[in-house]
């Protein structure tokens, strides 16, 4: 059959790359590293391949953040591409190694380059702050790492106040939003420390810990950084870069908080020592000045004494005061105005009598 169309050259090759990134939208592809090599420090080649085929590789030199060598099984996040030249490549967005042998290799060269630079130096590690009140979290919220920390922290002393930030913690994207998630805590600068956690896995999940880019940005980053990654026996560049280093998301979520329990026994502890301390004070003070105590005691119920005689006399004088004794002794009141033919009122003891003026005498 007669063909109905005829393509230029450019053309053809230019539908043959629309039609590869419709197909393979960020196809991802695992093969061995062979021919790697970095032209004029920027431009990245190499071979990927298999038992059976190759395909070349490009890439810019900024993206590669794990170091490569040839032999090294890695997976590439990547487009496939027609050239201008007619050969068909993979231009690569990303690239981690995988498998034990390749994620040793990777990681100890790229511990090796950053240790060299001092990235890793003891000089460099921050204490955690006192009295933590603002945590900020990096991790899958999803995640039972994630969970086990949030109840450990409420466990231990609660009323703290967590911003997390829910990112993927592993596969080729998780660097990117680790990092975006560092920077905006950075930014904002409403937290005391930043947690950077996630919980045990395989090397495969863990190696987006060992990205170039993240070490950098832990390192870089002007508020405190604590690791929790994967189990006890993982270490990852993440953790060297970091200011202090976690075994695991329930040891992070300790080191960040205080015991309710013990600081509650620590409080009744010390007030009980306050306590012996003060009645051992009191008995010393006691036994040191008895005789002078004794006479101080003797000289206060003297002087009691004396007062309490010259209240019950001032209290006498006050009783024979009171006009009702006086009007029991036969004496009276008279109330009114002394004139002949005014009404007076007169109240002896047991009566009140008025009475009217008929004369007066002067005495």
């Amino acid at each position: 059959m007669e063909p109905t169309q005829v393509y230029s050259v450019s053309d053809f090759q230019a539908v043959c790359n629309q039609i590869l990134d419709n197909a393979f939208t960020g196809v991802v592809i695992e093969g061995e590293v062979a021919s790697f090599k970095i032209n004029q420090g920027k431009f990245v080649f190499f071979d990927l391949k298999d038992d059976q085929s190759s395909i070349g590789c490009f890439m810019m030199k900024f993206a590669l953040r794990f170091p490569l060598e040839d032999g090294m099984k890695v997976r590439v996040r990547a487009t496939p591409k027609l050239t201008n030249w007619g050969k068909f490549s993979l231009t690569v967005q990303a690239i981690m190694p995988v498998g034990e042998g390749s994620l040793k290799k990777s990681f100890e060269l790229l511990k090796k380059k950053l240790t060299d630079e001092g990235l890793f130096a003891p000089e460099k590690k921050r204490p955690l702050p006192e009295n933590i009140t603002k945590i900020g979290v990096i991790s899958s919220t999803q995640a039972a790492g994630y969970a086990d920390f949030c109840k450990i922290l409420n466990e231990r002393w609660g009323g703290l106040e967590v911003q997390a930030a829910h990112c993927q913690v592993q596969g080729m994207v998780a660097a990117d939003q680790i990092i975006k998630a560092l920077a905006y805590f950075n930014e904002r600068s409403e937290v005391q420390v930043i947690a950077v956690i996630r919980g045990g896995g395989s090397a495969d999940d863990l190696v987006v810990f060992n990205d170039e880019a993240l070490v950098r940005a832990i390192a870089a980053s002007k508020i405190p950084v604590i690791t929790g990654i994967g189990h006890e026996i993982d270490e990852s560049l993440c953790d060297l870069a970091a200011d202090v280093v976690a075994s695991t998301p329930s040891n992070a979520a300790q080191m960040l908080t205080r015991d309710r329990r013990e600081i509650i026994d620590s409080i009744h502890g010390d007030i009980k020592r306050i306590n012996n301390l003060f009645n051992t004070k009191v008995d010393d003070v006691i036994a040191a000045n008895r005789d002078e105590m004794l006479r101080l005691g003797k000289d206060i119920v003297v002087r009691i004494t004396t007062i309490d005689n010259e209240v019950k006399a001032q209290c006498k004088i006050l009783e024979q005061l009171n006009p009702e004794k006086v009007l029991e002794r036969g004496y009276a009141l008279m109330k009114g105005e002394v004139g002949v033919g005014n009404v007076v009122e007169i109240t002896t003891h047991k009566q009140d009598i008025k009475a009217k003026i008929t004369e007066v005498k002067e005495r």
